[in-house]
């Protein structure tokens, strides 16, 4: 589905280069071998390890490629997520375009792929997100010797789709099998045919081929998206019209489809010198794919009456003797027959070593599931992956093994003869493995599934066998992240994603077993939650007629309601914020003005003094606090009744504009600190601080652009939390953390870890210094963490207090209590970070004072109330009666002389907590 797009865009190719010999540029955008496993950490050159928070899978793939001339060498390509290579050791993908940046973002689309059948470690792709406005840079060819570990690219003086519509057409891009040095590409947009005869250093037009194709999904769409002619779409080269080797000829005959009703195919006898269209061809279908079975001399199609990859009501799948000049129609269902007719078809594939074996997809159809079709003999007769013994009974030649993304069964119940989980829809892309007729993978728009017994088909209802589809995305992560948060205790991480919703991840390295529920809209936009109360969140998204477009929850996400009304004129989405301590939510959707509830969502009240479409947050130590910000006009808003009332703050200079946006945070355990980030390269660009709720900002002189900025867990030895943004300082573009409140930066990605468009989400986590969760448009969650810091905190807090606090929390921190060791031993602080009625946090900062270092300690100490510790984060805590003890974890357990480390505790009191007065490291007391 279409996704997010990127905000504030600033980067445009440079000028558009000559229509021959386009000039190429060196890229390396993933250092991965091709013997790694995908899932694996990946150590950045910043002492950061990164890795994906895994969903596996969550959006579409519009094809698979077999290199035909290698076993093994598989590639996947994806809308918006870039382009895998298959593992065979893990079988896992391998992520290849993670070192797409911020500039280049727009190369995270991937229009096609070709492998190269004869030096099998070659491999291209054509890239670029959109056609239209919504892209600002150019699309190119990325070539490949090492199997996409690096890359070089050539700009094309024009805009590619990945994520247009016809994006499962293809495949565009394609090697001449027998002189490899000849590519061949179908572009969009009236652009035509072109050629490369130099392994894609440089690409021309082949002004003879006729047709640059006229089909567009919505003449009407004014924004160039559905108005776009999706132009030619796949190549397909007839091998036994060549030779190969030394003394070999380039192909002759050559096939070409158009996005055309009327004039859908067109062949070349000569080697590209000339083309015609094919005589006797149907009409009134667009040909998806095309692929020739050089051995018997046929070239197959699968045609529907749409472009894909959600329309299509009707199709054909024909078959063209070469020689002969003969078209025979082979359809499983044809579109004459209207009482079955109501999908078209896209998916092809041919067996290699039985090509008399082919498969084709009905990949429009969503009910009651999609359609794959097998036939043994040319397309005389079919069956499909599942029939009906008498309606609405199923029998399914096929188990469904969806354990490694559980979430696919979407939590439904459907009623026959639709099941769950389904095979799927948007099935466009799927291919047989040319070395072995038991491998077969199709993607879906939410998943890649295969099988590795795909002839078990063939006698599949007439025995017990079954083929044994299962998920075969590990490694694949394609969500677009809109939001995310850590709270304090609870799980770590909850997400707001676009088409599969958002997800509860109390295990940062297992995939949860469902997507949000009750309500499930398909996309989140923004997610909260109370501060000094985590279990209460609430989260927005695209609802519907029936379904609004808010729900709550009083569990730390595990379970949801649906508010029970909404503000009049709400069509979606939007921003929303809770009260420290959960007694009022703020809303600004999409389609009505800013409102508030302080009812979870029974009610609603229109808040007044500030304009509709304004992001919104919430103070996050005074509940009575919210804050606003409208990036139209650059003026921020507060308001101290709880989101009723809103006053527009005197600040000036603030980013604003038509172009770019702008994100908002307020500090944890703070009132009125707030961080901005935002703007455009055509006006202010950076990142702000406020120390008095917004009322006068700051902006900092050593970030020059800033898009992001989110807080985590302080380093050892400072009270401040540490900050992540994602920005340009000292013009290089990255993400960043400061241990010093901006006072410097440390680069934490670097060129191979870039994600291409991360800026709609970023946060620390308050529990683990140094680890950070990152948002992509494509690539899923990415989360850092120091190298050698592990990936799992030690009794991260798993419980918040049972109940609400009973007071507003505290404004200003409690006095510290504090006591210091003789000369040369040890110095401890004791902070109240937050505390309410039943329930306080601590942070302890333990400093070695003396002058030889420490490998190792404990912090003990006995507590003067009746306090319980029920969670600790970068320590682990014990406590006996009152008497508590703390212990380093792995990696902050060195102290150097004159430095410090720190951890903090959350527990329940009932009748006094007071601080404690004494402690001691390592058993020497400080006093």
């Amino acid at each position: 589905m279409r996704r997010t797009l990127k905000n504030g865009l600033s980067a445009v190719l440079g000028a558009v280069l000559a229509v021959a010999g386009l000039g190429a540029v060196s890229l390396s955008l993933s250092g991965t071998s091709a013997a790694a496993v995908s899932s694996a950490p990946a150590a950045s050159a910043s002492g950061y390890t990164w890795q994906n928070v895994p969903i596996v899978g969550g959006g579409f793939v519009p094809d698979i490629v077999f290199n035909p001339g290698a076993q093994n060498v598989v590639y996947a390509r994806t809308d918006i997520g870039g382009m895998y290579r298959w593992n065979q050791s893990s079988s896992s993908w391998t992520p290849l375009m993670d070192g797409v940046g911020w500039n280049n973002w727009n190369e995270q689309g991937v229009v096609s792929v070709a492998a190269d059948p004869v030096q099998t470690n070659r491999v291209y792709a054509a890239v670029g997100m959109y056609t239209n406005s919504w892209d600002p840079n150019n699309g190119a060819i990325l070539r490949s010797n090492d199997q996409g570990n690096t890359w070089t690219a050539t700009a094309l003086p024009f805009k590619l789709g990945g994520n247009m519509p016809g994006r499962g057409m293809g495949e565009r891009l394609m090697v001449d099998p027998n002189d490899d040095a000849v590519l061949y590409m179908g572009m969009p947009s009236g652009h035509g045919l072109w050629k490369s005869a130099d392994y894609g250093a440089t690409w021309a037009q082949v002004t003879a081929f006729p047709n640059v194709g006229n089909y567009v999904q919505d003449s009407t769409d004014t924004t160039g998206y559905l108005s776009d002619n999706q132009g030619v779409a796949w190549v397909a080269f007839d091998k036994a019209s060549g030779t190969t080797g030394a003394a070999g000829t380039p192909t002759k005959t050559i096939f070409v489809g158009v996005a055309d009703l009327q004039n859908t195919v067109y062949e070349s006898t000569d080697g590209g010198a000339t083309w015609s269209r094919v005589a006797g061809q149907p009409t009134g279908f667009l040909a998806h794919k095309g692929l020739v079975d050089p051995t018997g001399g046929y070239l197959y199609i699968t045609t529907s009456n749409k472009g894909g990859p959600y329309d299509g009501s009707s199709g054909d799948v024909w078959k063209y003797a070469i020689a002969s000049g003969t078209w025979t129609q082979i359809s499983p269902v044809k579109s004459s027959d209207t009482s079955n007719d109501y999908y078209g078809y896209s998916g092809l594939a041919i067996d290699q070593q039985h090509p008399n074996t082919i498969m084709v997809t009905g990949y429009s159809s969503w009910w009651p599931d999609t359609y794959i079709y097998r036939s043994t003999d040319g397309g005389a007769t079919w069956t499909n992956a599942w029939s009906y013994n008498g309606y609405p009974n199923r029998v399914d030649k096929y188990t469904l093994d969806v354990s490694a993304s559980p979430w696919l069964s979407w939590g439904n119940n459907p009623s026959p003869p639709e099941e769950t989980p389904k095979l799927g829809w948007m099935s466009e892309g799927l291919a047989i493995d040319p070395f072995n007729s038991d491998r077969m993978m199709f993607g879906t728009g939410a998943t890649l599934y295969g099988t590795t017994n795909l002839t078990a088909w063939d006698s599949a209802g007439t025995g017990t066998s079954k083929v044994k589809i299962s998920v075969m995305a590990q490694g694949i992560e394609e969500t677009a992240v809109n939001d995310l948060i850590s709270p304090p205790s609870g799980a770590p991480l909850l997400s707001a994603l676009g088409d599969v919703d958002g997800f509860r991840h109390t295990d940062l390295t297992k995939v949860p077993s469902l997507m949000y529920q009750s309500p499930d809209w398909g996309t989140s936009t923004s997610i909260d939650y109370a501060e000094s109360n985590p279990n209460d969140v609430v989260r927005v998204g695209d609802g519907s007629s029936t379904v609004n477009s808010a729900a709550f929850s009083s569990d730390d996400g595990a379970d949801w309601y649906a508010a029970s009304s909404q503000p009049s004129g709400v069509t979606a989405d939007g921003t929303v914020a809770m009260a420290a301590d959960g007694s009022a939510t703020v809303w600004s959707p999409t389609g009505a003005g800013v409102n508030y509830t302080t009812t979870t969502g029974s009610s609603w009240t229109a808040s007044t003094g500030i304009p509709a479409g304004a992001q919104v947050r919430s103070d996050r130590v005074n509940p009575k606090k919210f804050y606003g910000f409208s990036y139209a006009t650059g003026t921020f808003y507060v308001s101290t009744d709880g989101g009723k009332t809103f006053t527009a703050s005197a600040a000036t200079n603030l980013p604003s504009g038509t172009s770019g946006s702008a994100q908002f945070h307020a500090v944890p355990g703070t009132e009125g600190d707030l961080w901005l980030a935002g703007g455009s390269t055509s006006g202010a660009y950076g990142l702000w601080h406020s120390t008095d709720s917004g009322a006068t900002w700051t902006k900092l002189a050593n970030v020059q652009q800033a898009d992001n900025i989110g807080f985590g867990a302080p380093a050892p030895g400072h009270m401040n939390k540490a900050l992540y943004t994602i920005a340009e300082i000292g013009g290089v573009r990255g993400i960043f953390r400061s241990d010093d409140y901006g006072t410097t930066w440390t680069r934490i990605n670097d060129d191979q870890h870039q994600w291409g468009n991360i800026g709609a989400a970023i946060t620390g986590d308050p529990r683990v210094y140094g680890r950070v969760y990152v948002g992509t448009n494509g690539r899923g969650i990415v989360y850092g963490a120091l190298t050698g810091s592990g990936t799992t905190s030690s009794s991260s807090p798993s419980t918040t207090p049972s109940t609400a606090p009973s007071t507003t929390p505290s404004t200003t921190p409690s006095t510290s209590s504090s006591s210091s060791a003789p000369a040369g031993a040890c110095h401890v602080t004791y902070t109240k970070a937050s505390e309410w009625g039943g329930g306080y946090t601590a942070n302890i900062t333990v400093a070695d004072t003396g002058a030889t270092p420490w490998t190792a300690w404990t912090v003990t100490w006995t507590y003067p109330g009746d306090q319980k510790i029920t969670n600790a984060w970068n320590a682990t805590a014990t406590q006996t009666g009152t008497s508590v003890s703390a212990t380093n974890m792995a990696y902050n357990g060195s102290v150097a002389a004159g430095s410090s480390a720190s951890f903090g505790v959350q527990g329940t009191w009932t009748a006094s907590d007071t601080s404690p007065t004494a402690f001691s490291v390592n058993g020497t007391t400080c006093t």
